[in-house]
């Protein structure tokens, strides 16, 4: 089968990314590709940056009205010429092989879906890193959305996946939810017997929140998701799901140990975050961003730990 691509961006009031995102497509080394951008109700949009690149990509431009990523999603799917729908966020750059290297695995080993991981590009800030490093390190939730191996059980996530369009018209695409839509719609294609695959070398640089606040809402997100998952798909649910709530409610009673006068459990907690500074000093060789992956990190648990909480509890958002 010939593959054909067609990439998928929703965007909201995001113009500059765009700009960055497009000039990153253009230095793609596999040209079989179009690009269809889908704004999603913004009151400042990029229709004039994508415009200025119609002699420079297969590009098309959609303006619709505001119903969440994973609506726009679909409705550039619905849209798309190509057979294989590459769903990227705005907020990401490719390198130039990215194509290239989806074409290649896709030819050698075809699934109906993939995922890509995420890196940190060395022009983002030190607190850009932090945070990707808290949300891709084997010492934090890294290796949570399953096994690299296991084709058929890795779980996409929406700023780089890869769907055929056979899996979208069996699946309809993305579902209303705003949060976890993207889990989701693997659980379903999994249901249906459609395979999953990871494919490490078509990564991309992904900027994802750029304040601590952001990223704390972002996660609280995850975290808030993941019950309501677990109950639409039993199967799916882990014990590990529960590990930054677990996490965090312990930090909280070491503090209260320790103004007891006990020192054993943030004691434990003193040598995690060493590990992590470690580690993390090893990946980038800064003090600084060490220091701030151990802030991101506890923020990466405390949104995602009270936001699974909150959920199972039956506390509104």
């Amino acid at each position: 089968m010939h593959l054909k691509y067609s990439i998928i961006v929703p965007v909201f009031n995001r113009p500059q990314e765009i700009q960055e995102l497009l000039e990153s497509l253009e230095k793609q080394t596999h040209k079989d590709f179009e690009v269809l951008i889908i704004e999603d109700g913004s009151t400042l949009d990029a229709k004039d940056i994508v415009t200025s690149f119609e002699n420079k990509l297969n590009i098309r431009y959609f303006f619709k009205p505001n119903s969440g990523a994973g609506q726009s999603r679909n409705y550039g799917m619905e849209r798309a010429q190509g057979n294989y729908f590459l769903i990227l966020d705005s907020d990401v750059l490719v390198p130039e092989g990215y194509l290239a290297a989806i074409h290649k695995r896709l030819t050698e080993n075809f699934t109906d879906a993939f995922g890509g991981p995420d890196a940190a590009h060395p022009s983002f800030t030190m607190l850009q890193k932090a945070i990707d490093y808290s949300m891709t390190a084997v010492l934090t939730t890294g290796g949570i959305r399953g096994s690299k191996k296991a084709k058929n059980k890795f779980q996409p996530r929406s700023f780089n996946l890869g769907i055929s369009k056979k899996a979208f018209a069996k699946t309809h695409g993305f579902s209303a939810m705003k949060i976890g839509e993207d889990i989701e719609l693997t659980f379903r294609m999994w249901n249906l017997g459609f395979e999953t695959q990871l494919i490490e070398e078509a990564y991309v640089f992904h900027k994802r929140r750029s304040t601590l606040r952001q990223f704390y809402q972002q996660t609280s997100n995850f975290g808030y998701a993941r019950p309501f998952l677990n109950k639409k798909f039993p199967t799916s649910a882990k014990i590990t799901y529960w590990f930054p709530t677990v996490f965090i409610l312990l930090f909280l009673v070491s503090l209260l140990g320790y103004a007891l006068g006990d020192t054993f459990l943030i004691s434990c907690f003193g040598v995690y975050f060493c590990m992590l500074f470690i580690d993390c000093m090893f990946r980038y060789k800064n003090i600084f961003i060490a220091t701030l992956c151990c802030v991101t990190t506890w923020v990466q648990f405390a949104g995602y730990g009270l936001g699974f909480l909150k959920a199972q509890l039956g506390f509104s958002k």
